[in-house]
């Protein structure tokens, strides 16, 4: 096993945030981007929001067939070849004329972009120790983050200057380049130990999964966040397009600078534990996007910036905790369970859009604030719940 800090634990585990940041970049390239999309295609908020939602749906419908896949061939492999897909689709969308064209092209990017995220922490939890697996996945989610600003800066200042198909062009370029590195630094599974591919047995495990409170807890605190705290940023941008504040594709993308407090977040999310139970840290980050979209309520794009650093901030240290909650609490395929998990997570942002669109009709950005505060309020009761389920335990197992 992998022991933390070691050269081995340093190359795998820089080699899937790298590979973490390509496919987070090339799933928000877009972001930036979508009232370009809509200017460009004559189309609305909600149908400019489609380029990123039909990814993000079938991205999450991919990770139902790569975890049990990789639980039965392996780890590597799987994301090699679908992070190669994943490039090629890029590259292919730089070509693009259609709406319906571009459409059909992310559709088919998802399908590859599931690949890694499916797998990494899988291939942590086969290859590194427990105290490995804790520091590493904070350092993993940290890349998710850092992959989701690049992507949204390469598409706001390439699409800027040189139009949205260019961005998706310097993307596929940029991509390729990472999976190479990737190849040449993550080592070949050594504890890996393959389970023949039934699907009887994978819907048995699917169903444990589901069956299992402590687990469904944290696939519905994964999916309700992330519903919200993305297509927040996906809603403001038209905000931020429009009267008074005129912002440049440019100048959008670099709105997504305020996810690098939640990869500060996320790299620290380990340490968190030292001091405070896994549920009470998601209780605490859940208090933060509360604030954080509440502070998005005052009429000053420094507030507006400074509310989207706070939801960050929380966002990424609850998904951290709860991704590796789930990872701990897996007593077998780990790997199936990681993969539901990040179903939920984006089966709720792919619906965010259509849930949040009712509340933008009803009163703009205001609504969104409203809508976003009755979501978040039932993953932060989620997150009590955890708290006193972990209270009950550690107290049989002191009487015990």
């Amino acid at each position: 096993m992998i022991e933390a800090n070691t050269r081995a634990f340093r190359a795998a585990t820089l080699a899937l945030c790298l590979g973490s940041a390509m496919i987070f970049a090339n799933l928000h390239v877009v972001q930036s981007l979508l009232p370009t999309l809509a200017q460009q295609f004559h189309l609305t908020e909600l149908e400019a929001s489609w380029s990123l939602t039909i990814t993000i749906l079938t991205l999450g419908l991919s990770l139902l067939v790569y975890g049990p896949l990789s639980d039965a061939i392996g780890r590597k492999p799987i994301m090699v070849v679908t992070m190669a897909g994943a490039v090629l689709t890029t590259l292919a969308l730089s070509q693009v004329e259609s709406y319906t064209g571009l459409l059909v092209l992310r559709g088919l990017q998802g399908l590859f972009l599931g690949g890694l995220p499916a797998i990494a922490i899988a291939y942590m939890g086969d290859e590194f120790t427990r105290k490995a697996v804790v520091l590493a996945v904070g350092v993993y989610i940290s890349a998710n983050s850092l992959g989701g600003v690049t992507g949204r800066m390469v598409g706001g200042f390439v699409g800027e200057h040189f139009g949205w198909a260019a961005a998706f062009g310097a993307m596929g370029v940029l991509s390729a380049v990472l999976l190479v590195v990737f190849v040449w630094l993550l080592p070949k599974s050594q504890n890996f130990h393959p389970k023949p591919l039934h699907p009887l047995h994978i819907a048995r495990d699917m169903g444990g999964h589901l069956r299992n409170p402590v687990l469904l807890v944290a696939f519905l605190i994964a999916g309700g966040n992330f519903m919200i705290f993305l297509n927040q940023y996906s809603y403001i941008t038209f905000v931020l397009a429009a009267a008074p504040y005129y912002l440049s594709p440019h100048a959008l993308g670099l709105l997504f600078l305020t996810y690098l407090s939640g990869t500060l977040a996320a790299a620290l999310s380990g340490r968190v534990t030292q001091y405070f139970s896994a549920p009470v840290g998601m209780g605490l980050g859940i208090v933060l996007l509360m604030g954080g979209t509440l502070l998005t309520l005052i009429p000053h794009l420094y507030a507006i910036v400074w509310g989207f650093m706070v939801s960050s901030l929380g966002f990424f240290l609850t998904h951290s905790l709860a991704s590796s909650w789930v990872s701990n609490h897996a007593l077998q395929a780990r790997a199936s369970a990681s993969s539901l998990y990040l179903v939920f997570y984006y089966m709720g942002a792919s619906v965010g859009g259509f849930v949040l669109a009712p509340f933008w009709a009803w009163e703009g950005w205001l609504g969104i604030v409203v809508g976003s505060l009755l979501v978040y309020s039932l993953t932060l009761g989620c997150s009590m719940w955890l708290y006193r389920w972990q209270k009950r335990a550690d107290e049989r197992r002191v009487w015990v």
